[in-house]
């Protein structure tokens, strides 16, 4: 089927594809159909959860932990039923990306990461109570400091 995308203009999807999230996004809780997109050929981080409802509704995702390496979500179990999570390796976990016209304050949302079961095409918003997360976490904050992270990794195991 052809969708009418925000950022990629008309792409070809398959229906099946398509990822069911019962309640919404939090402040589009009307919008409860949507895609991930690739949208390169080229690796990249980035990932597009097009709304299938809205062409001008999609929002810029990434995988937190290439910057988060000990960023923890634990899914309750009425969240883990609701998705029909049977394990891990069920899901993805994915944070929303917000991108202003000063590009070196692009952040991420870690308080509230998307998760998806690619298995049964379902996916959701969740609410982190764990931990010190944020809805806004600067990327480049971040990047500094997975790096001083790994420096001190690096310099304890020479040790």
């Amino acid at each position: 089927m052809e969708l009418m995308t925000r950022d990629y203009g008309v792409v070809d999807i398959d229906a099946t594809s398509i990822i069911r999230f019962d309640e919404g996004i939090i402040g589009f809780e009307d919008y409860r159909d949507y895609v991930l997109l690739d949208g390169s050929d080229e690796p990249s981080p980035f990932r597009c959860l097009q709304s299938v409802q809205d062409s001008s509704l999609a929002f810029m995702l990434m995988d937190p932990f290439i910057v988060r390496p000990d960023y923890e979500v634990e899914i309750d179990d009425e969240a883990a039923t609701r998705l029909h999570i049977g394990s891990n390796e069920d899901i993805a976990i994915f944070v929303i990306v917000v991108v202003p016209e000063n590009i070196k304050m692009m952040s991420i949302n870690l308080k509230a990461p998307i998760i998806v079961n690619a298995r049964v095409h379902m996916g959701a918003q969740y609410i982190v109570d764990k931990g010190d997360y944020s809805v806004r976490h600067y990327l480049a904050d971040e990047v500094e400091r997975t790096k001083s992270l790994q420096q001190c990794e690096g310099q304890s195991a020479a040790m």
